[in-house]
């Protein structure tokens, strides 16, 4: 999408703070954290809910999920952390292209938006 932040990000048109990447995803520090630690890993294919996933979306998003534990050390996940993805504009989604935050660092109780 020729309008997508997180598209532009990886085309490096708009500079970020990347921890990761490798060929289906990178992660990148949240510019307005919610927590001690918080990143965001995103698919490198372009779409915007679960539902409108193809079977390469699905593969990318396993990769990431299955990637993420991997990097404990990297993104201070020693002591336990969340994995959000909203869905919609009821749920918060504000970038349009499905992303996982991962939040830690700190004790988190349950706090709905």
């Amino acid at each position: 999408m020729d309008d997508c932040i997180f598209c532009k990000i990886r085309k490096g048109e708009i500079p970020s703070e990347k921890v990761y990447e490798d060929d289906k995803m990178m992660i990148i520090k949240d510019i307005d954290p919610k927590a001690k630690n918080h990143f965001l890993c995103i698919p490198k294919n372009h779409f915007k809910l679960l539902s409108q996933m193809t079977e390469d979306d699905e593969i990318q998003l396993k990769h990431c999920l299955k990637t993420i534990p991997k990097l404990e050390k990297e993104l201070g996940l020693e002591g336990g952390y969340r994995l959000v993805i909203n869905q919609g504009d009821n749920a918060g989604q504000s970038v349009f292209h499905l992303h996982i935050h991962i939040l830690s660092g700190q004790k988190m109780g349950w706090t709905p938006a």
